[in-house]
């Protein structure tokens, strides 16, 4: 198998790329540089610089590197700016999904492993979600991770490709420090932001329905949320395999947003009381995952905690700080 992997030069992708090619798999990376950085991937895996809307760039890529299988992670992934550019993610993710499965058919590639989001769920009111609990996203970004899934299991069906969709819940840590998240969307690199700073990390809001009156959020460690996508893509290798899976990423157990600022005060050193502010629209209260179907699908089980999340990231952000110092 040769598998292209769509945003393999970002913080997930490159993780990806890395579990495939250390397990022996055969890659070439396709990435428009939006937000991904050429130097995370490794020399020896080929980098081609552009975009999944390029129905010309992916026929000629497909071809000339013998690709046999797709890992799709490419897109826009900010849920806040996709309420206010929901036009523009529409276009990255759907039809970028659209342009990418027009170019996998025509190219007879039976294997498409898809990058989904726990934000199709949108507000679940439940102590853990399955894959049964119904699907209400509540931003144009989840909606697209929706549609998305929509579009890959259709076109799975009527073209004769192996699918997965792979709904990952919170992502932090890193394999390696160069590949750590450098962003600051995330709760993670958003409290290292403010402590580093001298300010006091926020929550938002801590009068939810919870032991402690915070949000509760499921957190898988990156390199784990990687070696499923390696689990799911061999999975549709297998010989007579023509099914869909759908399933979560995560660790099946909750973390509240006070008790994640406080693992991080203890791991940094840096111990700024947060300050409380009103909470955000739209943030349920508790957003957990069963694993329990992709364990038994795939024989997959998170293996890294919290703690290992917040040291590895936590590594990753001084390295990049340091370097940054430095240029």
């Amino acid at each position: 198998m040769s598998f292209l992997i769509t945003g393999g030069a970002g913080y997930i992708g490159a993780h990806v790329v890395r579990a495939m090619t250390r397990a022996g798999e055969r890659a070439v990376v396709l990435d428009d540089l939006s937000t991904g950085d050429a130097a995370r991937v490794p020399e020896d895996v080929p980098l081609v610089v552009g975009s999944v809307l390029d129905r010309e760039l992916l026929d000629r890529t497909i071809a000339e590197h013998g690709v046999t299988g797709v890992v799709h992670l490419a897109g826009k992934k900010q849920v806040g700016e996709s309420v206010e550019r929901p036009l523009h993610y529409y276009r990255e993710n759907v039809h970028g999904l659209e342009t990418l499965l027009g170019a996998v058919v025509a190219a007879g590639v039976t294997r498409f492993v898809f990058s989904s989001s726990a934000a199709v769920y949108g507000m679940p009111d439940v102590d853990l979600v399955t894959e049964d609990t119904p699907c209400a996203p509540m931003s144009p970004y989840g909606e697209t991770k929706l549609a998305g899934e929509w579009l890959v299991r259709a076109a799975g069906t009527a073209h004769g490709i192996a699918t997965a969709c792979l709904r990952y819940f919170n992502v932090a840590g890193a394999a390696a420090p160069e590949l750590a998240d450098t962003g600051v969307f995330n709760l993670v690199p958003m409290v290292f932001e403010k402590l580093t700073a001298g300010e006091r990390p926020r929550i938002f809001g801590d009068d939810y329905p919870t032991p402690d009156g915070t949000c509760i959020r499921d957190y898988i460690h990156v390199e784990d949320l990687a070696d499923a996508h390696l689990v799911a893509a061999r999975k549709l290798t297998e010989p007579g395999w023509t099914g869909d899976l759908t399933v979560n990423i995560g660790r099946g157990e909750g973390v509240s947003v006070r008790e994640m600022t406080s693992l991080i005060a203890d791991v940094t050193g840096y111990h700024e009381p947060p300050e409380v502010t009103p909470r955000r629209p739209g943030d349920p209260a508790r957003v957990v995952a069963s694993a329990a179907l992709i364990a038994a699908d795939l024989g997959w089980k998170a293996r890294h905690d919290v703690r290992e999340m917040v040291r590895s990231a936590w590594d990753g952000w001084c390295l990049h700080h340091r370097q940054a110092r430095r240029a």
